[in-house]
């Protein structure tokens, strides 16, 4: 069975739109949890206006039915509530009007698909890449994500996230059991788990904002209970690690990605970055530390799967910068689309249900089934296997 999805839709549009295919039948539904996941995304010190116009949740209008999958294809929807304002502007049919009135974008912003976009559609109307370019469109990718989260807690997978920079300020390492690290955080304005480091990103935003300027971070996604072996090392596009690096990249503004201690490998001994090999008949085999971030050789290893995503600052700027007008080619200073000066607590709820997606891609891969308890069967067959290795 192949878990996959494709999204629809416009920053500005109605809705976004999404078709889940893959998800197995029988896994009972929270919609409660779905909504909240949605609603976490859009938290976070250093939000804009639009944070508050939107109260994201998710329809779901096929392949549930009486609260549980069927094993149909599951259609989800994320309704725009500012569209009364765009219905002109966004509208599928012709309209008449000026440049002014359509909201027609010739102005590409530095750091946006803009300019890229226009040039290899051929659109002389930059907003219909901006449009579909917006991180709006990870609305959709949450509540995808967080289908994802639900069926991997029925196997007891766990996921949490937390900030580990914004700017210059790093967050203390801080090593809690995972469920208290999920409500640490929850209840953190940036999603850190010291409060002394809350205040100081909220005043470090603060004065950011002030300046007219914007800042990016690291963020970090912990998965507790992954088992043994999801991805292989036969196929380099069947290595999990390398997956869940594509599916990182792939969230708007992030620049980098590593697994465990990632680039801090390269500044130390192998004594001091691989993880011994233990025994016990309790635990079986596991890890003395868990420096590779849960995998080897693009396979989970039984530890704690541990990524890391790096955010660059959101180029939309009140400091704007230059850029070039398509229509006359002279200089000009970036118009402003957007008004959040820090989106990275936010960014981490997104990495989050990224990640979940392709663990619980894999886990299907792994353990097929097109029931729920199909798939509780093989997992039960393989970890007697595993107990008898």
């Amino acid at each position: 069975m192949s878990l996959r999805y494709l999204t629809a839709g416009e920053t500005h549009g109605p809705q976004l739109t999404a078709i889940v295919e893959g998800m197995p039948s029988n896994l009972k539904l929270d919609f409660e949890e779905l909504n909240f996941q949605l609603h976490r995304r859009q938290k976070g010190y250093g939000r804009g206006r639009r944070m508050q116009i939107e109260k994201d949740t998710a329809k779901i209008a096929g392949g549930v039915r009486h609260g549980y999958t069927t094993g149909a294809p599951i259609a989800l929807v994320v309704e725009n509530n500012d569209w009364k304002h765009w219905q002109n502007i966004m509208n599928i049919e012709p309209i008449e009007g000026s440049d002014e009135e359509k909201r027609r974008v010739h102005r590409p912003r530095p750091g946006h698909a803009d300019l890229n976009g226009g040039m290899k559609y051929n659109l002389k109307d930059l907003r219909n890449v901006l449009e579909r370019s917006s991180a709006r469109e990870t609305a959709i990718r949450v509540a995808c994500g967080g289908l994802a989260r639900q069926l991997l807690a029925e196997f007891g997978i766990k996921v949490a996230g937390q900030v580990i920079r914004i700017g210059e300020i790093e967050a203390p390492y801080r090593d809690l059991p995972i469920d208290e690290l999920i409500a640490v955080t929850e209840a953190s304005s940036v999603r850190v788990t010291d409060p002394e480091t809350e205040k100081k990103m909220e005043a470090y935003i603060d004065l950011i904002k002030q300046e007219g300027d914007s800042v990016g971070g690291v963020v970090e996604c912990i998965v507790e209970g992954v088992p043994i072996g999801l991805g292989s090392h036969v196929q380099f596009d069947r290595k999990l690690d390398a997956r869940i690096a594509q599916g990182v990249m792939s969230i708007n503004a992030f620049k980098g990605v590593e697994i465990g201690i990632g680039f801090e490998a390269g500044e130390l001994r192998g004594s001091q970055v691989h993880d011994e090999i233990l025994y016990d008949e309790e635990r079986g085999y596991h890890r003395r530390t868990n420096r590779l971030g849960g995998f080897e050789g693009g396979m989970t290893n039984g530890m704690p799967v541990v990524v890391r995503g790096v955010m660059k600052p959101i180029p939309t700027l009140y400091k704007p910068l230059q850029s070039v007008d398509i229509d006359t080619k002279e200089a000009f200073t970036a118009q402003v689309e957007r008004s959040d000066a820090c989106a990275v607590p936010a960014a981490s709820v997104v990495m989050e249900h990224v990640v979940a997606w392709e663990i619980a891609k894999a886990l299907l891969e792994k353990f097929g089934g097109d029931s729920i308890e199909e798939i509780r069967a093989n997992i039960a067959s393989y970890e007697q296997q595993l107990e008898q290795y």
